[in-house]
């Protein structure tokens, strides 16, 4: 059985990359802690560092224990969490995972907000983490919903999944750009143009398919910058530095310094799913998804009429 605390020391030393350095942040002595590794590694049968006069690195096998390490102690926390809210009483909280356009779009801060109301005082953990992550919380029970971009295999035996919200993707523009003077912009119009790609953190691929989803639409845009989120990219734009393309729901209200167009001949969204295991062990689980759904429903019935007049 693996012992925590030696993980914990483990991951202290594989980020200091120093012994010493690891023990005075750990507030424990060096030969301790240089044993504490010692043993886990003969625990494991595995060398976990390569180590020399000057420093101490991770091994390629021990680069690959560094993140299963830290996996499990963010599991261990969650459940030390979720059990001692259990211990005071309480329905056991809720443990959150999401993505950021999650928080972007408002449909995380809507559905707390109602839970507030309904159940003032209740504990809510989050975690910002990646669909496999969070995939995985919801299997391991540390996680209790999933707010992700996209939705598990539907032949997966534990997870259900249902569609949130589907947000097209705008164009936004400088308020002195020359296109801005346009009240139709076409592809041939964006061909070459400076633009400012939004990172999606969840897609290791996600530059190319950015590029790939303009040039399927008739133009090659040329990316200057990479903004790590929506609202970096709508300050960069404002500044004059490159157009973007922003999700609808960002830009309602309008914003200063740029003019926004839509795009009918580019048919891309940003899409949010929520996710769930299949068996619910407590009540506050089920109502808290059935009011994220039921925003949801709202939200598609708001918007049903403006499509109808488009």
């Amino acid at each position: 059985m693996l012992d925590l605390r030696q993980l914990r020391y483990f991951i202290a030393v594989a980020e200091a990359e120093h012994v010493g350095r690891a023990a005075e942040q750990l507030q424990i002595s060096q030969s301790p802690l240089s044993r504490q590794i010692a043993q886990l590694e003969k625990k494991l049968g595995l060398t976990l560092f390569e180590r020399t006069h000057q420093r101490i690195r991770l091994t390629r096998d021990g680069t690959v224990f560094l993140s299963e390490a830290r996996a499990l102690l963010r599991h261990a926390d969650r459940l030390e969490n979720l059990g001692r809210r259990l211990g005071r009483g309480e329905e056991g909280g809720l443990c959150i995972g999401y993505v950021s356009d999650a928080m972007h779009t408002g449909v995380l801060p809507s559905a707390l907000r109602r839970l507030q109301e309904e159940r003032p005082g209740i504990h809510v953990a989050l975690y910002s983490m990646s669909a496999s992550q969070q995939f995985e919380g919801l299997r391991q029970r540390s996680l209790d919903i999933a707010l992700v971009r996209e939705p598990p295999d539907r032949a997966d035996p534990v997870l259900r999944a249902a569609s949130l919200l589907e947000d097209p993707l705008l164009l936004v523009l400088p308020a002195g750009h020359p296109l801005a003077a346009q009240d139709v912009v076409k592809a041939q119009d964006l061909d070459g143009q400076a633009w400012i790609a939004v990172e999606d953190e969840g897609d290791p691929a996600w530059r190319d398919a950015f590029i790939a989803s303009c040039v399927a639409s008739g133009f090659t845009p040329d990316i200057r910058l990479d903004a790590a989120e929506p609202l970096t990219a709508l300050g960069l734009v404002a500044s004059g530095l490159g157009l973007a393309l922003i999700q609808k729901s960002m830009l309602q209200g309008g914003k200063d310094g740029v003019v926004v167009r839509e795009l009918p001949w580019h048919e891309a969204s940003i899409r949010l799913w929520a996710v769930w295991h299949h068996i619910d062990l407590r009540p506050i689980v089920t109502s808290f998804r059935e009011t994220v759904l039921s925003d949801e429903r709202t939200r598609s019935e708001e918007a049903s009429p403006r499509r109808s007049r488009r």
